[in-house]
């Protein structure tokens, strides 16, 4: 399966990404990167990837009311749903578009911020390079990958369970947001593209999952696998309620908080 296979979230995936993922493994993410990017005041801004508007809206918390805030993804279904957190007047322009041909002039933005995102990219060296185009001088571009399966074991109990369904071929779609973490390949990346004063710091969270089962479905019906599935005439709750079972006898959640971990990048 390839990148761009992977970030096509469209159909109904995106509800049950907002509600199933969004206030486990998101929120807490959306608000640290926010008050990053907000904490040097920055009068524009552009979010890419900016999927069902999570850290848009803490953006618009936390930037002053001056600060223009555009927010940007390749799949409009996400931002129909970004769209509803935002009352009329506020200062949020959403667009359709591609992270790695932003439609910007150069140096039209003081800060790029991107939550998991970059992982999806086809091309990440160009998605650097654009990114670095449409900043201004000292521009900040903020952005955040996860780390491996090995610090995240949600991620890799998603994909051991789905694989176990199809050992001759498993679904790949749950190694791609886990498998862009090297922290020296990526900034190397960054240098490649002209960025310097690059900064990486590792963030873990641990939280609580009052609902087991909507989490689950949130990791399968809230991503592409969901579709892929289908493709190989499987029914998603049928992987649903196996991956709830493995989640409680693996990670021993509810009782138990779930362990994650993200890296976080920072460059000018």
């Amino acid at each position: 399966m390839s990148t761009s296979d992977a970030a096509r979230f469209i159909g109904t995936i995106p509800e049950h990404y907002e509600r199933g993922l969004g206030p486990v493994i998101f929120a807490d993410y959306a608000a640290d990167i926010a008050r990053r990017v907000a904490a040097a005041a920055p009068a524009r801004v552009l979010e890419t990837a900016a999927g069902t508007g999570m850290v848009t809206r803490q953006l618009r918390n936390q930037l002053p009311t001056s600060s223009s805030l555009t927010a940007t993804d390749l799949n409009d279904a996400m931002l129909d749903i970004a769209r509803l957190k935002f009352a009329p007047g506020e200062r949020v322009e959403f667009r359709t578009a591609d992270a790695t041909e932003l439609p910007f002039a150069d140096a039209g933005f003081d800060a790029v911020v991107c939550q998991y995102g970059v992982m999806f990219y086809p091309d990440k060296a160009k998605s650097y390079r654009e990114v670095r185009r449409v900043l201004a001088p000292k521009g900040r571009y903020v952005f955040n990958v996860w780390d491996s399966h090995a610090h995240n074991p949600f991620g890799r109990v998603a994909y051991e369970t789905v694989a176990g369904r199809f050992p001759a071929d498993p679904p790949q779609f749950h190694r791609v947001p886990f498998g862009y973490h090297q922290i020296d390949e990526i900034k190397e990346s960054l240098l490649a593209a002209e960025f310097v004063d690059i900064r990486a710091s590792v963030l873990r969270f641990e939280k609580p999952v009052p609902d087991v089962a909507l989490f689950a479905r949130g990791l399968i019906a809230g991503t592409p696998l969901s579709d892929q599935l289908r493709k190989r005439d499987t029914d998603p709750e049928q992987i649903i309620e196996g991956l709830k079972l493995a989640f409680e006898r693996e990670l021993g959640l509810p009782q138990r908080p779930l362990r994650m971990q993200a890296i976080v990048f920072e460059a000018t």
